[in-house]
């Protein structure tokens, strides 16, 4: 139990050395980025400071299987040349055996990854790119409720708000639809009830309609008129709608379910969200493959000159999980793979694979 204690206590150090540098090399780089991106913005250095320090964790959240397999290949190394794993040979523990410390670091590390700073980086996502649109001068268009749909247009005549039931898969075609327009001071001086609304290029097309005059009337409902069709101009665009979804990494993991049904409910494509919450929930597992990863080619006792060629091929195997992670990730959300086999194909066959690799090595 104190060998186990000791190699816990050993990697977990190693990790936060690993992760404190890679988080002070991202703040500087992403501060230089953030300076060069809204030099001509004229924003405050603590508005940019700020913007770095929100932007910086989804960084290191995306590179934190990298930062697992540098600290176990720096443990394993260490541990190599100082001797410590044949000691722990020598006292009849295998290496096996002393790699179970290091994987249950991983997986709490995960697991903490998960439950804990996965909604800490959707948090601060979030108030990066409200604040980032702040300073390009752009606000969101589109925001999805338990109530419906909502999007929001406008220009200098006054703005919009359209309250749909239902949509199709990009948010052109609404149903159910209701358009309420607002004059530049605040007060709202139109009302359009819709069945159906088409987005078109420079309009949105309402067809079975009814329109109530909010301005100047005392009584909308005796000024009220149906239409068979009206044409409402709009200057939102199909890639403006979707594009105000925003990313499924600005949404905390517990909320994520909610917001899934709610897509599927307004009539969207939840598949890219789907994925991202079982990717999520699979990064624990994944982690730990990192780890045995870099146990596979630094666990035995180093001699001669392969230290560098197998660190080398431990990092390249690495890399080429992580490919082939964000690949099925791409076909998962393409629809081409089932979000469940996209998201932990790849963390358990990388595994199942490192384990091969241990077995053949340490067991014969």
């Amino acid at each position: 139990m104190i060998l186990h204690h000791y190699f816990a206590r050993r990697f977990l150090m190693t990790f936060l050395g690993v992760f404190t540098v890679f988080f002070m090399i991202m703040v500087f780089l992403d501060m230089v980025e953030q300076l060069r991106r809204y030099a001509s913005a004229d924003a405050p250095f603590i508005e940019i400071f700020y913007l770095t320090l929100l932007n910086v964790p989804q960084g290191i959240y995306r590179i934190l299987p990298l930062i697992m397999i540098l600290a176990a290949l720096a443990l394993f190394l260490g541990l190599a040349r100082s001797s410590e794993l044949v000691v722990t040979r020598a006292a009849g523990r295998s290496a096996l055996n002393a790699l179970l410390a290091p994987l249950t670091v991983a997986l709490l590390i995960g697991l903490l990854a998960v439950g804990v700073l996965n909604p800490i980086v959707a948090g601060t996502s979030k108030e990066y790119e409200a604040r980032a649109d702040a300073l390009r001068g752009e606000t969101s268009v589109l925001s999805i409720s338990a109530s419906g749909l909502w999007l929001r247009q406008g220009n200098a005549e006054g703005q919009t708000v359209i309250r749909a039931q239902t949509a199709n898969l990009d948010g052109t075609a609404l149903n159910n639809v209701s358009f309420i327009t607002f004059t530049p001071d605040g007060g709202p001086s139109r009302r359009i009830e819709a069945a159906t609304a088409r987005l078109t290029p420079g309009a949105w097309v309402l067809t079975d309609t009814k329109t109530w005059t909010l301005k100047d009337s005392d009584i909308p409902e005796a000024t009220a008129t149906r239409q068979a069709s009206v044409s409402v101009p709009s200057t939102l665009t199909p890639d403006q709608i979707r594009d105000s979804f925003g990313t499924p990494s600005s949404i905390p993991i517990w909320e994520l379910p909610t917001f899934i049904e709610r897509l599927r409910t307004a009539g969207f494509s939840a598949q890219r969200h789907l994925v991202w919450f079982h990717t999520e929930l699979a990064l624990p597992v994944f982690l730990v493959s990192m780890v045995m990863i870099g146990a596979s080619f630094t666990l035995r006792h180093q001699r001669g000159g392969r230290t560098g060629l197998m660190v080398m091929f431990a990092i390249l195997l690495a890399f080429i999980i992580y490919f082939i992670r964000n690949f099925a990730q791409v076909l998962g959300e393409n629809g081409q793979l089932p979000a469940v086999l996209a998201a932990w194909a790849p963390p358990l066959a990388a595994v199942g694979l490192s384990l091969g690799f241990l077995l053949h090595h340490e067991e014969g």
